[in-house]
């Protein structure tokens, strides 16, 4: 059994949806959709949005701040169990995560903490430490447990945007932005951690070490027109699944956001 997936960071539904870019999602042929940073709650969504015919909609959705973070899935096929963030109840609130139990493997989807604003001195200046990270790095280490218990009885999918450059060929400018959050070297240690711990990126896996692919752009200064990007949109799977992997893609083409969609297929037996 062939299953796609894809995993796209529309960073605001209600606007996505409303343009022309949203047909992206009519002529999908994914089973699997996630989508991370809706900034909204099914409510707030028309109908056919937050409920597509044909789909089994899931959402995670923040308390804690009106139009922020958020994450939603959209699957035809029928999980044994959903469950909304992780278990630890410090990282709750957000809207970051859903874990979808399926028959042969769990599948997250994640929209993975932002390392926030620099913070400065006394006198305002900048201090190379970052508002958030902290918390970031925590966040991490709550899901990794979670998934290494997860993973106790059948493999692992993981998917969503990391907020993350892993290593220098997924970024165009690493050199100008190894002290900026996103490729500071306790996040990009955190990836080496979690590859090593035997999550596979999927990219990187059919395509090596191909340059230029990126599923970020800045907003600022024609970056997507220049392609000045950051790959922070990951598939991983845990080792067990590597075999089964057939493909994994980027969509660049893909417009609506600042991201562009990410996509993986598995072949089960």
């Amino acid at each position: 059994m062939l299953i796609k997936f894809v995993s796209w960071n529309v960073n605001g539904l209600r606007a996505v949806s409303a343009k022309e870019n949203w047909r992206w999602f009519l002529e999908t042929d994914a089973q699997v959709v996630g989508l991370q940073e809706t900034k909204a709650h099914p409510e707030q969504l028309a109908p056919e949005v937050a409920c597509p015919q044909g789909w089994d909609a899931y959402w995670a959705s923040s308390t804690v701040k009106k139009g922020y973070s958020g994450v939603a899935v959209f699957s035809k096929i029928a999980p044994l169990e959903v469950r909304v963030e992780l278990p630890d109840e410090e990282f709750g609130g957000e809207g970051r995560l859903l874990h979808l139990e399926f028959d042969k493997f769990h599948y997250f989807n994640g929209y993975f903490p932002n390392g926030g604003a620099e913070e400065l001195d006394e006198n305002g200046r900048p201090t190379g430490k970052f508002k958030r990270v902290p918390y970031k790095m925590s966040f991490f280490e709550a899901f990794v447990k979670y998934a290494e218990e997860c993973r106790q009885t059948k493999p692992v999918v993981v998917c969503g945007d990391f907020n993350i450059a892993h290593k220098a060929v997924d970024l165009a400018r690493p050199a100008q932005n190894v002290k900026n959050t996103g490729f500071l070297p306790e996040e990009r240690t955190f990836l080496d951690r979690f590859a090593a711990m035997g999550y596979v990126d999927t990219f990187r896996h059919v395509h090596g070490e191909k340059s230029g692919c990126y599923s970020w752009w800045s907003y600022k200064s024609r970056a997507r027109e220049k392609n000045i990007g950051w790959r922070i949109d990951y598939f991983f799977v845990s080792r067990e699944l590597a075999p089964a992997v057939r493909d994994a893609w980027m969509e660049p083409d893909v417009y609506g956001s600042d991201h562009c969609p990410v996509g993986l297929a598995l072949e089960l037996p």
